[in-house]
Parts: C-alpha cells; sequence; structure tokens
C-alpha cells in the first residue's frame, strides 16, 4: 500500500485514540479503553510500516500533525471546547507544516 495512504490512516487513528482517552475515563471504562488500545496498536503499526519508505522525521510530524489537527477539531464538537484566533492560528500553522513536509 502507498506509504501517504498509511500514514494518513495511521494520523485517522491517532485521532481516533487520542480522542478514546476522553471517552476511557484514564481507563475506568472497559469498552472505551480497549477500543483505544487497540485504536493506538493499529496506529502505530501502519505508522510503522510507513516509516519503511518514507523519513522518520518527515513520517513522525505528519502522524502527529494529522493527530493534533484532527483531536483539536473534533474535540469542539464533540466536547464544546472554545474556538479562538489563536486555537486558529495554531490549526492553520499545523496544516501549513503537514504540506510542507509532504511537499520536501
Amino acid at each position: 500500500m502507498n506509504p501517504w495512504v498509511l500514514l494518513t490512516l495511521a494520523g485517522l487513528l491517532e485521532c481516533a485514540w487520542a480522542l478514546g482517552l476522553k471517552y476511557s475515563d484514564g481507563f475506568t471504562r472497559p469498552i472505551p479503553s480497549a477500543l483505544t488500545l487497540i485504536g493506538a496498536t493499529a496506529s502505530f503499526f501502519m505508522l510503522a510500516q510507513a516509516m519503511k519508505a518514507l523519513p522518520v522525521g518527515t513520517a513522525y510530524a505528519v502522524w502527529t500533525g494529522i493527530g493534533a489537527l484532527g483531536t483539536a477539531i473534533l474535540a469542539v464538537y464533540l466536547f464544546s471546547e472554545p474556538v479562538n484566533a489563536l486555537r486558529v492560528l495554531g490549526v492553520g500553522l499545523i496544516v501549513a507544516g503537514i504540506a510542507a513536509l509532504k511537499l520536501a
């Protein structure tokens, strides 16, 4: 499979397990905890597969960027986290960084 596709899927799973941490309530809820651990394992596995073909610095930065971006956006909708100019700027910088790494 294309390493960029794997990396994108790994980043999306990072969003899922990061949000799962919230739903697991400190790993006190069994089903959300199990799903979080499964998502994290799958995310790490896909990241490792993508790193076979991509530079480690690029792959890791894109993976964390997708995870941070997706988690920040979804947290606004799922948990009513506040939106302000500085947060929007930060998310915009993450997107710009991901695009720059993809083009490099």
